[in-house]
């Protein structure tokens, strides 16, 4: 099976939660979640799976799940 990789960089405490594309094709996640028990990790991958329309079990952070810059892998 195929599987995308994006690097994402997260910004949580943000006023509004969205995900957009940088122009060097890395993105950026604005979360409103603290980074507290993993609250501003589950609302990025709920994020993501809401934008790339896939369900929430295929959205997995690869590596950095304790850093800004996350990797995160996407199963199709």
């Amino acid at each position: 099976m195929p599987s995308i990789v994006l690097t994402i960089r997260v910004k949580p405490r943000s006023r509004v939660s969205e995900l957009t594309q940088a122009e060097d094709g890395s993105w950026v996640a604005k979360l409103k979640s603290p980074p507290v028990d993993g609250k501003a990790n589950a609302e990025l991958l709920e994020l993501i799976a809401a934008h790339f329309k896939c369900p929430k079990s295929a959205v997995k952070i690869k590596s950095g799940a304790s850093g800004r810059t996350k990797l995160v892998c996407i199963e199709s």
